[in-house]
């Protein structure tokens, strides 16, 4: 086995284990709606809902050359939990064959829960991996301040208005910080 990188990020949200598990475990290909980077997505291969083998792309840009082509395994809606495995990165620096994560939402209760991600990837050429590291952990960090905006609002987050979004989620947090 060569050697992989490994993260990861969890973040309190302040919405139902399911209603997070329905947009992150349940409409895995409209992943588009509620990730700041991806700009369209959709199931592919046959795939027309999430469960064990649905397989996704995300494209993140207009042509469509850089791309990610997913796969859930291990899908387990009895605990809120799925693996992601890539299958093909078009134009991004990781090798397929070693790069996956898992997606993991548990119930806190009082209406909140805890999204955790946990990622392991090896990057072309491998010597990049430390330095992708932190790209990754705030492309993710990003993502779950999109889910959140999301569930508070059903607004579609894009690149577009997610530099709106990033600011209010941090103007909230300082409200909160203050009480």
């Amino acid at each position: 086995m060569k050697k992989v990188q490994k993260f990861e990020i969890s973040k309190v949200i302040p919405f139902p284990a399911q209603k997070v598990w329905a947009l992150v475990g349940e409409d895995y290909g409209a992943v588009a709606y509620s990730h700041p980077k991806v700009i369209e997505s959709e199931f592919i291969n046959g795939s027309l809902k999430a469960g064990e083998g649905a397989e996704r792309i995300c494209y993140f840009n207009e042509k469509h050359t850089q791309y990610l082509q997913e796969k859930m395994v291990d899908y387990s809606p009895e605990t809120m939990s799925f693996t992601n495995e890539i299958s093909q990165a078009g134009r991004f620096p990781v090798n397929p064959e070693y790069t996956k994560a898992v997606y993991n939402v548990d119930d806190l209760g009082n209406g909140t829960s805890m999204l955790t991600f946990t990622m392991q990837y090896r990057t072309k050429p491998a010597f990049m991996g430390p330095i992708a590291k932190g790209s990754f952990k705030t492309l993710i960090s990003d993502y779950f301040i999109a889910i959140e905006h999301h569930l508070r609002t059903d607004e579609k987050v894009t690149k577009n208005n997610f530099k709106q979004v990033k600011k209010e989620a941090k103007a909230r947090a300082r409200q909160v910080a203050s009480r």
